[in-house]
């Protein structure tokens, strides 16, 4: 059986665990992938929705580990990248 991850409390932490610990030796299984957003966010849009449509976008975010309105921002990109793409 493999160790489970400690919690890290700091960045600090987390990159001495990494610098001396040997992963190979944890259990990994529970680990996604997260995608860092450099740029900043400097304009807004405002929309209406069902609440319905809300409802389930947030209940999807909730499921996918992120806030509700960055799940939307991911979901317009996935939408731009895959119409440049055609």
């Amino acid at each position: 059986m493999r160790k489970k991850l400690p919690r890290l409390r700091s960045d600090k932490e987390a990159e001495e665990f990494v610098e001396k610990a040997d992963l190979t030796e944890f259990d990994l299984s529970e680990m996604r992938p997260i995608r860092f957003e450099f740029q900043p966010k400097s304009e807004r849009v405002n929309m209406r929705l069902p609440r319905q449509l809300l409802d389930a976008v947030r209940a999807s975010a909730a499921k996918a580990g992120v806030p509700y309105q960055r799940f939307i921002r991911q979901a317009l990109e996935l939408a731009v990248r895959r119409r440049e793409t055609r």
